[in-house]
């Protein structure tokens, strides 16, 4: 069953002392690109979460946020210095005074100063509190990992959908092909009808040259090639995981199918059906860009 890269997983733990929330934002991507943002006191946790992420999602642009609030905690969760706070409001007013200013922002603008406000985070974290918090980070992935599961299911039916539609294109180019072929022929007798009576021909090198044009022209192992080929594609939607890169293989091989089609085919009708096929093709391989 196929996945998608596209995944949203939220959880969140609230009891008497704590309120702790974790939210995954998912998208397409080559490999695991991974963004974290979490409170300062796990910031040496980084790599224990990284690996939490890459054992559930394994790849794709990921967004991690970690917010945690201890309710029983009795300290302001910044430090203000004072003295420093005081000392800018003093040079500022006197400035101020100096240029006949506004004096109204001055308390703002001291506390927006450098080093007035610093942050007041313990920055090794409490084993409880990280235990309590990983918890919640596993559960969020595993709403993501749930999400993507869903998408995968509605992608796989779109893709049954686009390889329907040219399968039956594909149908109609069986149909025309003889008559395709009929047609050619019968434009190339006219052709050489007249010239033949006011010429020498030898009859057997027409002959020679006609089957070797119309092998030329054949579009018999294209048709049998793009059926295997559809299939193939299929049988792998429903075969394990991590299929992304293997039916993006597949569409190329697909693809190259059915340009060789159009381009031996030199019909109006056949390519009309090719334009139908090319385009739910790169329906497909837009899609398949965002397989796992």
């Amino acid at each position: 069953m196929i996945k998608s890269m596209t995944g949203y997983g939220l959880a969140s733990l609230e009891d008497d002392n704590y309120v702790i929330s974790a939210e995954v934002k998912t998208l397409n991507s080559k490999f695991l690109d991974l963004s974290i943002r979490s409170p300062r006191q796990f910031s040496e946790k980084e790599h224990e979460i990284r690996n939490l992420v890459s054992a559930v999602l394994e790849r794709g642009k990921v967004n991690l946020t970690l917010e945690f609030t201890n309710k029983t905690q009795v300290e302001l969760p910044v430090l203000i210095n004072e003295e420093l706070f005081h000392g800018y409001y003093q040079r500022y007013l006197k400035l101020a005074k100096d240029a006949q200013a506004d004096t109204a922002e001055l308390f703002k603008i001291a506390m927006q100063s450098p080093n007035v406000v610093s942050g007041n985070i313990d920055k090794n974290s409490d084993p409880i509190e990280w235990e309590m918090a990983k918890k919640v980070i596993e559960k969020a992935l595993r709403n993501c990992d749930g999400f993507r599961n869903d998408e995968g299911k509605v992608l796989e039916q779109k893709f049954l959908e686009n390889v329907q539609v040219i399968r039956n294109e594909l149908e109609k180019v069986k149909i025309l092909d003889p008559e395709r072929k009929e047609k050619i022929r019968n434009r190339i007798k006219g052709s050489f009808r007249e010239w033949m009576e006011d010429n020498s021909f030898d009859p057997n090198r027409l002959e020679q040259e006609l089957i070797y044009y119309f092998e030329k022209i054949d579009i018999t192992e294209e048709i049998v090639r793009l059926e295997t080929h559809l299939d193939y594609f299929v049988q792998n939607l429903s075969e394990g995981e991590n299929q992304g890169k293997k039916l993006g293989f597949i569409s190329q091989e697909i693809g190259r199918e059915i340009n060789t089609i159009g381009s031996k085919a030199n019909d109006a009708q056949v390519q009309r059906c090719v334009v139908i096929m090319k385009d739910e093709l790169e329906k497909v391989k837009e899609q398949s860009l965002n397989i796992l």
